[in-house]
């Protein structure tokens, strides 16, 4: 098994640098468990929702609330984002640190562009409609779950962020290879949970 001290060439650079190591093999194991509470608790959002979108207390309803130009721009947004990390994780795995922090850079920039759209959106709902979080049970249920979402992208922004700019000097190592590949993982799964909930809350809101 490879050290994560050994001194990393194209020569000696491994296929799989993210499990090359027992720490990068553990890290794995620590995220499988770590994603699963997270689909209980996403679950759990999604199955209150369902349950109360509805009750929106005479307010607007779903049909007169969401825009579906905006959302679907949002949700191109974070799928494309997920397209580059894939990007960034294809020149990790040939040794190009590089065009790997750059492809990371640009999943981080449309990160950040898809949370700009989801604040104007929040924003929107506030302004024209008194659509919050207090007013009703529909507001309590949507924003919680797209809210939940919400800091997962941002949370998943920093992570990144922090690997790219702690990393930028130090180069790819075996040390550092899984954590750039589980934050990776992590931005598919975000972007997985936005596909349920623009199918769930947005699609199946505009039917009724």
């Amino acid at each position: 098994m490879a050290s994560v001290e050994e001194k990393l060439t194209a020569e000696n650079y491994p296929a799989a640098p993210e499990k090359a190591t027992l720490e990068g093999k553990n890290k794995f194991i620590g995220f499988w468990l770590f994603l699963g509470g997270e689909t209980v608790l996403f679950a759990t959002l999604f199955a209150t929702f369902l349950a109360l979108r509805e009750s929106n207390a005479g307010g607007a309803t779903t049909q007169e609330l969401f825009e579906i130009p905006l959302v679907f721009a949002a949700t191109m947004l974070l799928l494309t984002s997920s397209l580059t990390s894939v990007y960034a994780m294809y020149h990790m795995k040939n040794f190009n640190f590089g065009k790997m922090q750059l492809w990371l850079i640009i999943t981080v920039l449309l990160g950040l562009a898809f949370l700009i759209l989801e604040i104007y959106e929040f924003n929107h709902y506030v302004h024209e409609f008194h659509f919050t979080i207090t007013g009703s049970a529909l507001g309590s249920s949507f924003y919680t779950l797209v809210g939940t979402h919400g800091l997962h992208v941002a949370f998943g922004l920093l992570w990144i962020t922090t690997l790219i700019v702690r990393n930028a000097k130090r180069g790819l190592s075996l040390y550092n290879a899984p954590k750039y590949y589980v934050a990776s993982l992590y931005w598919h799964f975000i972007d997985v949970v936005w596909v349920f909930i623009f199918t769930v809350v947005y699609l199946m809101g505009m039917v009724g």
